[in-house]
């Protein structure tokens, strides 16, 4: 990744520019961008995350889908940047202040597979997805500061879904992303 990738506000990753515009005209204008499609981008649907994190490397927004719910990966991304900037209940909707010190990143999800047990995980090199019987779910990304082992990986994402990490029977599976910085 190129310096100017990692300053705040700053990027050349064709899908972070997309997020970072479709922010943008969002937030300053209420307009919903209408995207072109990404030269090299593979036309298919994919679930996508967006999150967008302060200066100081705090959370600021995060919101994503498993499996793509758009027509292509890009309006994918325009519609995940937009929630994640207005609609993550953990924050107040971003504000035209905030945008150019938003450190954006986007994460293409590959298609998830089921796995006998964590054994077959590595929190660094996959996310995980807990589903139970009844429909109770969560997923976590990978490589996330703090979360080292798989146990971590597993409690937190069993928490996340109102899963009881010791008691619930759950499914899982991992995937893994094409992270955008």
């Amino acid at each position: 990744m190129n310096a100017a990738a990692q300053e705040p506000g700053k990027s050349r990753d064709p899908l972070v520019e997309l997020a970072r515009r479709a922010i943008e005209a969002y937030v300053r204008d209420g307009v919903i961008l209408e995207p072109e499609p990404i030269p090299g981008l593979e036309p298919r649907r994919a679930g996508v995350f967006v999150s967008l994190h302060l200066p100081d490397g705090s959370l600021r927004g995060c919101i994503g889908t498993i499996e793509g719910r758009q027509d292509g990966i890009e309006k994918e991304i325009v519609a995940n940047a937009i929630s994640a900037a207005t609609r993550d209940p953990r924050f107040f909707p971003v504000r035209e202040g905030e945008l150019d010190d938003l450190d954006i990143s986007v994460d293409v999800l590959g298609p998830p597979e089921e796995v006998d047990g964590p054994e077959s995980l590595d929190p660094k090199v996959y996310g995980v997805i807990v589903q139970t019987a009844d429909g109770r779910q969560a997923l976590l990304l990978p490589d996330l500061e703090g979360v080292d082992t798989v146990e971590q990986q597993l409690r937190i994402v069993c928490r996340k879904g109102g899963i009881d990490y010791d008691r619930d029977h759950y499914r899982i599976l991992r995937f893994r992303v094409d992270r955008h910085h």
